[in-house]
């Protein structure tokens, strides 16, 4: 018998990733629509069907009620800001291309789409599937085993990541994938709101669980602490415990895995393609549904992907000049350096240079515009006119640690300006990552 091989995506989460994906330059169609999310969470889906290609799938999503982690914590999740409007209008469309692309959708009352993941994983784990979870959510590594594993889609041109029971423990730094609850618990999660052991961070998070194997053996054994971490651990058991309880993912929503339901079958094309054209996904469509641009053999009109008529081509210059100026010099005609530092050499050579300067301009690249939920993508630096560096920040966030970690010496140097366009936002990135920038200020944005 053929393997079986069954992806389950999570919905808002890849739908929010897509969009803070483009938050810098954003897909806009004719009608003044943001697509971004839209756009970006198809291209994730179809590039799965076509290359890794599942016998099963499925998306869940959350549905936008409380859920009984409310009732066990109440402030659960309510530092969160209000969901975006582009994500609100991009949800109801991604769910009309999943159900035309004949993809089911999960969702359950009183639980979130990752303990709806979780329940269906296990389930069909046991049926002999192999289970891909495809989301960039890291809580989503405490339901790994042999045959279910995290699927992160590819950011910033780096590869997809395929984490199994191995590099799930190398990351965490633990035994077992299940511990990641307990690392959770400990360091608790600013994103949800799940308040964690104050003053506990991820690192020493994974040292007390490497040791003591979970918050209930440390709670036991506080005698074999010292100082402040012994107070802590003893002042904030409780919460400690609530905290784990939040961050475990469910394992028993009331839903059943449906083998015949999730297996892959014929897209609805009509649909598909009426879908298509209303958000003007030419590209998409053209790759998905296998239709033309334009209509063949009509020259000097302009047609859509669907065969219609849109225009004749005009070359006439407009009869008014429009109330903007279009900059004369851009990457093309401008003499410019920009560096790539993505190896130890080049950034020595970068930090060496950088702590030379009485001030350089210095910006972040996120995946998004909340800096207490994006994830560091890379970093530039300037101090000279039309010269760049660009340091690519990896994925992994060991490996991202050491990376930021050659930076500190510049930017904690009270004696070195800092210049940046809304650099406070900048700040708390680094922050998020041990970096407290110093040193005397210049924010554009302001100026």
């Amino acid at each position: 018998m053929s393997e079986k091989i069954l992806y389950l995506l999570d919905g808002h989460a890849l739908v929010y990733r897509a969009h803070y994906a483009f938050i810098s330059r954003p897909l806009i169609n004719s009608k003044g629509q943001n697509v971004s999310a839209v756009s970006g969470f198809m291209r994730t889906v179809w590039d799965l069907i076509k290359n890794r290609k599942p016998t099963h799938i499925a998306a869940a999503f959350d549905l936008y009620s409380d859920t009984f982690r409310h009732k066990m914590y109440e402030p659960y999740k309510a530092n969160r800001d209000a969901q975006p409007e582009d994500i609100t209008y991009a949800v109801p469309k991604v769910i009309d291309i999943l159900k035309a692309m004949n993809i089911p959708i999960m969702a359950v009352e009183n639980y979130e789409a990752d303990d709806v993941i979780g329940t269906i994983a296990k389930q069909a784990a046991r049926q002999g599937y192999t289970v891909f979870m495809v989301t960039p959510d890291k809580d989503y590594g405490q339901l790994v085993e042999e045959n279910i594993k995290m699927y992160k889609p590819g950011r910033q041109g780096n590869e997809v990541e395929i984490l199994g029971v191995e590099e799930i423990t190398q990351n965490w730094g633990i035994q077992r994938p299940e511990q990641v609850i307990d690392i959770l618990g400990l360091m608790g999660d600013s994103v949800d709101n799940i308040p964690g052991l104050p003053g506990i961070g991820e690192k020493t998070a994974s040292k007390l669980i490497q040791e003591f194997g979970s918050v209930e053996n440390l709670i036991q054994n506080t005698d074999k602490l010292k100082g402040k971490q012994k107070e802590i651990v003893e002042n904030y058991a409780a919460q400690g415990m609530l905290s784990k309880q939040l961050a475990t993912i469910e394992l028993n929503v009331p839903i059943q895995f449906d083998e015949k339901e999730y297996e892959i079958s014929e897209f609805d094309k009509d649909k598909l393609s009426e879908l298509f054209k209303e958000l003007e996904f030419r590209t998409l469509a053209r790759e998905i549904l296998g239709q033309n641009e334009t209509s063949a053999g009509t020259p000097g009109v302009q047609a859509d992907l669907f065969g219609n008529t849109v225009a004749t081509v005009a070359k006439e210059e407009p009869e008014t000049k429009p109330e903007y100026t279009i900059a004369s010099n851009n990457i093309s005609n401008t003499t410019h350096h920009y560096t790539l530092c993505d190896d130890d050499a080049l950034i020595n050579m970068l930090v060496s240079k950088l702590s030379m300067q009485k001030s350089f301009s210095f910006d972040t690249e996120t995946t998004g515009i909340d800096p207490n939920e994006a994830e560091l993508v890379g970093m530039s630096f300037s101090f000279a006119a039309h010269e760049g560096y660009y340091v690519p920040v990896p994925a992994n966030k060991s490996d991202a640690l050491k990376r930021i970690e050659h930076f500190r010496p510049v930017l904690e140097n009270p004696n070195i300006e800092k210049i940046g366009q809304n650099i406070k936002y900048d700040f708390l990135i680094m922050k998020w990552h041990g970096i407290n920038i110093r040193g005397p200020i210049f924010d554009t944005m302001i100026a």
